[in-house]
Parts: structure tokens; sequence; C-alpha cells
């Protein structure tokens, strides 16, 4: 298994303003050219094309996303296996309410000696479960205030 390096990258001041302005032309380029598996990629005064798979460059954009937010970015690897410490932080948790949520059997983990790995997939899927619980209650909080007229 792949480990975790939690170096995230931090933009400055001159990468934000960089990625606000690179990030609309690659959405559009993105819009234009839905069809195209490939996108080929040529320097100033490059001789010859880089052919990059489309998925990277969606990839590409959503890191700008956020660094154009001004917020820092960490690409973890789908087999990469985190420590309880370093997932807790990707779920802006505490350690020891990580730890409920790995015995509760909420997210899927391995032990390592008498240490536990979680599986950044595993966290993906219980990161993804919870954004759906989350729409659905307040999508039910919506319609009971939609029938006591509180709308």
């Amino acid at each position: 298994m792949t480990r975790f390096d939690a170096a995230a990258l931090t933009p400055d001041q001159r990468d934000v303003r960089t990625a606000h302005d690179a990030l609309p032309h690659i959405k559009a380029y993105l819009a234009r050219h839905h069809a195209r598996d490939v996108v080929r990629l040529v320097a100033d005064g490059g001789d010859e094309p880089l052919e990059v798979p489309r998925a990277a460059i969606e990839l590409l954009a959503r890191i700008l996303t956020h660094m154009a937010a001004g917020q820092g970015v960490s690409i973890v690897p789908a087999n990469a296996e985190l420590t309880t410490q370093q997932a807790a932080a990707m779920l802006n948790v505490s350690r020891p309410f990580l730890i409920k949520l790995l015995n509760d059997g909420k997210i899927e983990y391995r032990t390592v000696g008498t240490h536990r790995r979680v599986l950044a997939e595993s966290l993906r899927d219980y990161m993804r479960a919870e954004a759906q619980r989350m729409s659905d209650v307040a999508s039910e909080l919506t319609a009971l205030n939609q029938e006591m007229g509180l709308t």
C-alpha cells in the first residue's frame, strides 16, 4: 500500500492570482472539447505537444479551484493508507471521534501491529455517505418547513 505524505501545497498570493486567472480558460476548454479523452498541451515556443489524459486536466481544474480560493491542496492516492491522525485531519474531526467511527464499523481499516491504518478510499466512501446523509436531512427539513408554512 502507498503511504500518504501529508505535505500540502499552500498557495501564496501570486499562485492564487495565477490559479484564478487560469481556471476559466481551463473550464472553457473542457466545456468546448467535452468529447476528447486526451488533451494536447503546447508550451510557449515548444516544438513538441504533450498529450495528457482529460481526467488529469479535470483534476487540475479542481486543484486550481481550491488554489484560487487560497486553500492548500493535497493529493491522496486512492490506495494510500493513512494514520488515524491523518484520517482525522482529513475529516476535520478529533482522533478519538475517528477511533469511534472505526470501532463502530463506519470506516474500514486494517491493523499493522498495534496501529490502525485507514484506506483513503474507505475514508472517501464515508465522506460521500455523510455528504449524502446531510443533503437528505436538509431536504427533509426544507419539506417540513414548507408543510408548516415557515418558508
